[in-house]
C-alpha cells in the first residue's frame, strides 16, 4: 500500500472517530440543533483560515476558483444534510434516524460504478451488506416501535439526509485534489450560510442556552469536530475510492454508540456489540488486499 493511501486511510479513520464523539458533546449543549450546526460551520471555517494565516500559507484561490461551484454545492448539501438529520431526530427515534442516515454508504457504493467508474467487486458488495446488518443491530432498531405517520416522516428525512451525505462524498471525488484547508473552509462556510435562514425563521434561542459550559463545548465542536475533522475527512478523499470512504464512514456511528454505552452509561445490549463487531470487521476486511491469482 502506498504511503499516500496509508496516510489518507489514517486521516479518514481519525476523522470518523472524532465525528463519533460529537454526540457526547451534544448532550451538554442546550442550543437548538440548527443554530449549533450553523455555528459549527462558521467556527470551523474561521479556525481553518486562522491556521492558514498563522502558518503564513497563502489561500490557493486559483485551485478553489476552478471548482468553486462544486465546492459551494457540496457545502450547501452539507448544510441541508445537517438540517434534515436534526429534523429526523425530532420526528422519529434516534435509532431509526441513525439507521436511515447510514444508508448513505450503500447509496455511494451503488452509485460509484455509474458516476465515478469504480468497479463494484463482490467483496465490497458483501462487506456493505454485512455493515448494513451490523448498523441495524447497533442502532437498536430491533427495540424501536414504529409510530405511524410521524415516524414515516422521520424515516424519509433520515433517508434524505443520507442521500445528501452520499452526494457530498461523490461531489468531493469530482472536486479532486484541492488543498484540504481551502476546500473545507469554503464548504463549511457554504453549509453555515445555507443553515442561516432556517435558524432565523424556524428556531427560537433563549439567553439561558448560553452558559459557560455550552459556549466552551460549542467552540470545541466548531474547532475539533468541524474544522479539524472535516479537513482530515475531505483531505483523505482525493487518495481513496468512494467505496472505501463509504465503508469507513460506518466507524462514526459505531464509535458514537459504543461511547454512549461507556461514557453516558446507555446500554446498547448484546445486539449492539455484535453489530459493532460486524461493522468494524467488514470495514477492515474490505480493505485487505485481494489475493492475486
Amino acid at each position: 500500500m502506498k504511503k499516500e493511501q496509508m496516510t489518507a486511510r489514517l486521516s479518514l479513520i481519525l476523522s470518523m472517530t472524532i465525528f463519533g464523539t460529537i454526540g457526547i458533546f451534544r448532550k451538554f449543549i442546550p442550543l437548538p440543533s440548527g443554530f449549533l450546526a450553523m455555528t459549527r460551520g462558521f467556527i470551523g471555517a474561521a479556525f481553518l483560515i486562522i491556521l492558514m494565516l498563522l502558518g503564513k500559507k497563502r489561500f490557493d484561490f486559483a485551485a478553489v476558483g476552478k471548482k468553486i461551484w462544486l465546492l459551494i454545492i457540496s457545502g450547501a448539501f452539507i448544510g441541508f444534510n445537517w438540517i434534515l438529520l436534526f429534523e429526523a431526530y425530532n420526528y422519529t427515534s434516534v435509532a431509526t434516524a441513525t439507521l436511515c442516515y447510514y444508508a448513505a454508504p450503500i447509496f455511494v457504493i451503488i452509485a460509484s460504478p455509474f458516476l465515478l467508474g469504480e468497479r463494484l467487486t463482490a467483496k465490497k458488495f458483501v462487506c456493505v451488506v454485512i455493515s448494513a446488518i451490523g448498523m441495524v443491530a447497533v442502532s437498536g432498531v430491533f427495540d424501536a416501535s414504529f409510530g405511524g405517520l410521524r415516524d414515516l416522516i422521520g424515516v424519509f428525512l433520515g433517508l434524505g439526509a443520507a442521500l445528501l451525505y452520499a452526494s457530498v462524498i461523490i461531489l468531493n471525488k469530482k472536486i479532486g485534489k484541492i488543498p484540504p484547508y481551502e476546500k473545507t473552509a469554503v464548504q463549511l462556510s457554504s453549509a453555515a450560510i445555507v443553515i442561516l435562514p432556517y435558524v432565523l425563521f424556524a428556531e427560537e434561542i433563549s439567553a439561558e442556552c448560553f452558559s459557560t459550559t455550552s459556549v466552551i463545548m460549542t467552540i470545541v465542536v466548531g474547532i475539533l469536530h468541524t474544522g479539524i475533522a472535516y479537513a482530515l475527512y475531505f483531505g483523505s478523499m482525493s487518495s481513496l475510492g468512494a467505496q472505501t470512504v463509504a465503508l469507513f464512514s460506518y466507524i462514526d456511528p459505531v464509535v458514537a454508540i459504543v461511547l454512549s454505552a461507556f461514557v453516558l452509561k446507555e446500554n446498547i445490549g448484546v445486539f449492539g456489540y455484535i453489530g459493532a463487531a460486524l461493522v468494524l470487521g467488514a470495514t477492515l476486511y474490505s480493505e485487505l488486499p485481494e489475493k492475486k491469482s
